[in-house]
C-alpha cells in the first residue's frame, strides 16, 4: 500500500486512519471461539496504521496461534511461556508502559472475573495490573455466562473503573443458542477505538451537527422524489469531527451507511423534518456541516393512492422545501459548511451560495465527473472560504476530503473564539 503523491496532498494508504496511525495499542486475546475475530481485528487495526502488540492467553493458543497474530500485524505476538524467556526481564511491565490503549477482546467470563480482582496468573493480567491507559474490553460468552449477576456485577465494576465495555451483541453462539454474548465485530470495536483515543482531541468539548444522504419527497404511497446521494461524505465528516474529541449529531437522511460509533444518530426522510430535526439541533452546536442532499422541490400534493399508469402521465405540480440554512440564521452556529453539488460553473455557483447563505466555508463539488461524487468512495472537491480564498483538491478519499474539511473547522472555531 503505497502513497501516490497529488500536488500539495498525498493519498493516504487504503484503510490507513490518521488518528491511529502510530499508535500503540496491545491487544489481548483470551480462550474463546471468537478468537477468530480477535485476528481480523487485528489485521484491521494493523491495516490503519496502529503499532498492535498481541498477548495470547494459554487457553487462547487452543483456538489460534501466536504466529497467526505475527503474521497479520507484523509485530511479535506474546504468550505466556514468553514471561520465563531469557527476553522476558520485566515484559509485562514494557509492554504495559508503551501501550497507549489495551484492549481486550474477546474477553471471557473467567479474565473479567480476574480483572476486576487483581488477579495476576498470567502475561495477560499481569499486563493488565501495570497498564495506566485506557482500557477497553469486548466480552464473549454465552447468553447464560453473561446474564448471570456475578458477570454484570464484574462489568460494572469495570465500567466504574473507567474501561469501556463493547458489547456482546445478539446471536448464535458455539452451543446454539441464541441470545447475547456474541464478541462485537471489529468495525465496531475499531469504532470504540476510535472514540477512546479521540476523546480529548482538539475538538473535545464541542458539539457539532452534520447532516447528511439524500432527502425523498413523497409523490404517492410508493414513489418518492429523491437524488443520488448516498451519504458517504457526510457519515465521513461525522467521523472525522469525533475522532478529534467533538460530540455529534447526525442528521441522516435515508443511507445505507453505517454510523461512526459515539455519534448521536437522528433519521429523518423529508427536507421538512430535516429542517425541524437540524434547528433543534443547531441551538447548542458550535458547528453545522451541511453535507445533506437537501430536495429543493416537493410535490405540492401527496397522491393519498398509488398513481395507476393506467390513468395517464400525471402532472406532477412542485413547491419549493424548506431552506435550512436560510432558517438557521437566528441561532446560527459559530462556524457553518455547506455543499455545492453543481454539474456548471462551479466555482461561481458556490461562490454566490457562499455570500447567500452567509457560509463560513462551502465544499463544492463537479457532480459530472465520472471517478468521483455519488455513491462513491472518491471525491475532487474545491473549498471556497467567506474570506475570498479557494482551494482545489485533487482525487481523493472521502474520509481524506472530510478530515481536510474538519480540520478547517478547526481552525475557524480557533479563531473566532
Amino acid at each position: 500500500m503505497k502513497s501516490i503523491l497529488t500536488g500539495r496532498y498525498a493519498s493516504v494508504p487504503e484503510n490507513e486512519i490518521p488518528l491511529l496511525k502510530g499508535r500503540r495499542i496491545l491487544l489481548g486475546v483470551t480462550g474463546s471461539i471468537a478468537a477468530f475475530k480477535a485476528a481480523d481485528l487485528a489485521s484491521k487495526l494493523a491495516q490503519t496504521g496502529a503499532e498492535v502488540d498481541c498477548i495470547l492467553t494459554v487457553s487462547a493458543e487452543r483456538f489460534v496461534t501466536a504466529l497467526t497474530f505475527q503474521s497479520l500485524t507484523g509485530r511479535r505476538a506474546y504468550v505466556d511461556a514468553d514471561l520465563w524467556s531469557d527476553d522476558g526481564h520485566i515484559l509485562h511491565v514494557g509492554l504495559a508502559q508503551a501501550a497507549e490503549l489495551l484492549v481486550i477482546a474477546p474477553a471471557t467470563a473467567d479474565t473479567i472475573a480476574k480483572l476486576v480482582h487483581g488477579r495476576a496468573d498470567s502475561l495477560l493480567t499481569i499486563t493488565s495490573l501495570a497498564a495506566t491507559c485506557p482500557s477497553i474490553v469486548a466480552p464473549a460468552m454465552d447468553a447464560g455466562m453473561f446474564e448471570h449477576p456475578a458477570t454484570q456485577a464484574n462489568l460494572e465494576t469495570l465500567r466504574e473503573r473507567g474501561v469501556t465495555i463493547v458489547g456482546p451483541v445478539k446471536g448464535r453462539m458455539a452451543s446454539g443458542l441464541i441470545g447475547i454474548g456474541r464478541m462485537s465485530e471489529p468495525r465496531d470495536i475499531v469504532g470504540s477505538i476510535r472514540l477512546v483515543l479521540g476523546k480529548d482531541g482538539p475538538l473535545a468539548g464541542r458539539k457539532i451537527v452534520v447532516t447528511a444522504g439524500g432527502t425523498q419527497e413523497p409523490l404517492d404511497p410508493v414513489r418518492v422524489l429523491a437524488n443520488r446521494s448516498s451519504g458517504k461524505q457526510g457519515f465521513a465528516m461525522a467521523q472525522a469531527a469525533l475522532d478529534r474529541g467533538a460530540e455529534v449529531t447526525l442528521i441522516s437522511a435515508p443511507s445505507q451507511e453505517m454510523p461512526p460509533t459515539g455519534a448521536v444518530r437522528i433519521d429523518v426522510q423529508t427536507a421538512k423534518e430535516m429542517s425541524q430535526a437540524v434547528l433543534k439541533a443547531v441551538a447548542e452546536a458550535d458547528a453545522l456541516i451541511m453535507a445533506a442532499a437537501v430536495a429543493d422541490f416537493r410535490p405540492r400534493r401527496v397522491s393519498e393512492r398509488k398513481i395507476k399508469r393506467a390513468g395517464g402521465v400525471p402532472e406532477v405540480p412542485l413547491e419549493p422545501t424548506e431552506d435550512i440554512l436560510a432558517q438557521i440564521a437566528q441561532q446560527r452556529p459559530e462556524v457553518v459548511v455547506g455543499f455545492a453539488a453543481e454539474s456548471n460553473d462551479l466555482i461561481k455557483h458556490a461562490t454566490s451560495k457562499l455570500k447567500s447563505k452567509g457560509l463560513d466555508l462551502i465544499v463544492a463539488n463537479d457532480i459530472t465527473a465520472e471517478d468521483a461524487g455519488f455513491a462513491t468512495d472518491m471525491n475532487r472537491v474545491t473549498l471556497v472560504s467567506a474570506s475570498g480564498g479557494s482551494e482545489e483538491l485533487p482525487l481523493m478519499t472521502k474520509s481524506e476530503v472530510a478530515e481536510i474539511v474538519v480540520e478547517r473547522i478547526e481552525e475557524l472555531l480557533r479563531e473566532k473564539s
